[in-house]
């Protein structure tokens, strides 16, 4: 019987310890950059079958990725060029606001100014005790440290919001690169695996890749049919700001099981808020619509949409989509449901199979 060396044993599980804790700490660090190469290739696979139907138009494959590559920039550059002026226009509804408050002359003795205001608005409301729990409260906080924490929250959310502009720039490089490349890259892939098992890992793959496609090209319909049909409701009734509430809904339906449950009741919310001029019948007429159109979209326009790609059960579905958005927030949502599709695959036709011959 051999017997080992204790120090020697010791120093190698100390060495595997430390090359598993120097593993892990670089993946945490790299974190950022592997988030980045995985939504690129996320968003090629989905731009892969628009490629290949433009190839099968005679196209080079370099025009066919510049054409879908230029279509997906000007659907975006559409889409910021119609809210940027609401929201430009709303600013200054706001400051023509403020301007009149100061007219008015409810500056000049603000709290006065609030106190009239109070009442008018809530006649019912006991107004002096209200101000006064709100002065009580005021006098105990500390505003120097409060402006300090709001100082340094405006300047955090100012970072993030250049990070995630750079973060959107190298992804937008590398969905270029990737759907470029594609061919080459699964080609590279594929020639790792042994000759032997070489042409069913190539059919496995093909399977995921025009899934994951397919799914993304079909996620991607869904938002535009919904946004586009709201955008009409919601200019007939009368709703406010309805070019936004339109992109609210095309954005939701990306969002897989529950994003045109969510996007439809803030929309209808959005109609209920009281100042804004909305018809009294457009939250009802917003609330029937969308009702229908759930029904709709889950039994008929869904179904043919996705019917090229693979189907997911609605518990997995479920199960991946809070799996996804815990580790990696809503892209994680996102991107789970083509990897459990990807997974599916790989059950039915490896693992069962193998399963079925022992």
């Amino acid at each position: 019987m051999k017997i080992h060396n204790p120090f020697r044993v010791a120093l190698v599980a100390t060495l595997g310890v430390g090359l598993g804790l120097l593993l892990i700490g670089s993946i945490q660090t790299l974190s950022t950059i592997l988030l980045y190469v995985g939504t690129a290739l996320f968003l090629s696979l989905g731009l892969e079958p628009v490629v290949s139907w433009l190839e099968r138009r005679k196209l080079p494959r370099w025009a066919a990725v510049l054409i879908t590559i230029l279509a997906v920039l000007a659907a975006f550059a559409g889409i910021i060029l119609m809210i940027v002026p609401i929201i430009v226009q709303q600013i200054g509804q706001l400051v023509a606001e403020i301007q009149k408050l100061a007219e008015d002359g409810v500056f000049d003795d603000p709290v006065g100014g609030i106190q009239d205001w109070l009442h008018a608005v809530f006649p019912t409301l006991n107004v002096d005790d209200v101000w006064a729990y709100v002065e009580d409260w005021y006098a105990s906080l500390d505003i120097g440290a409060i402006g300090g924490e709001i100082g340094g929250g405006i300047i955090a959310v100012v970072g993030s919001i250049i990070a995630g502009f750079g973060g959107a720039f190298i992804i937008l490089i590398l969905t270029i690169y990737f759907t470029a490349s594609t061919p080459n890259l699964k080609r590279a892939v594929y020639q790792l695996v042994p000759a032997s098992k070489r042409a069913r890992f190539i059919d496995l793959g093909e399977q995921i890749t025009d899934s994951v496609g397919y799914y993304v090209i079909g996620q991607v319909s869904l938002g535009v049919i919904n946004g586009v049909l709201s955008a009409i409701l919601l200019t007939i009734i009368g709703a406010p700001f309805p070019a936004v509430l339109a992109v609210i809904a095309f954005f939701f339906s990306l969002i897989p099981l529950v994003g045109t449950l969510t996007g439809s009741t803030i929309i209808v919310l959005t109609c209920l808020i009281p100042g804004l001029g909305t018809p009294a019948t457009a939250p009802i007429i917003a609330a029937i619509y969308y009702l229908i159109y759930m029904q709709i979209e889950a039994y008929i326009i869904s179904p043919r949409i996705m019917g090229r790609a693979v189907a997911v059960p609605g518990a997995v579905v479920v199960i991946a989509a809070l799996a996804g958005g815990s580790l990696l927030g809503l892209l994680g949502a996102l991107v789970a449901i083509p990897v459990a599709a990807s997974i599916l695959i790989i059950y039915r036709q490896v693992v069962i199979p193998r399963q079925n011959e022992r």
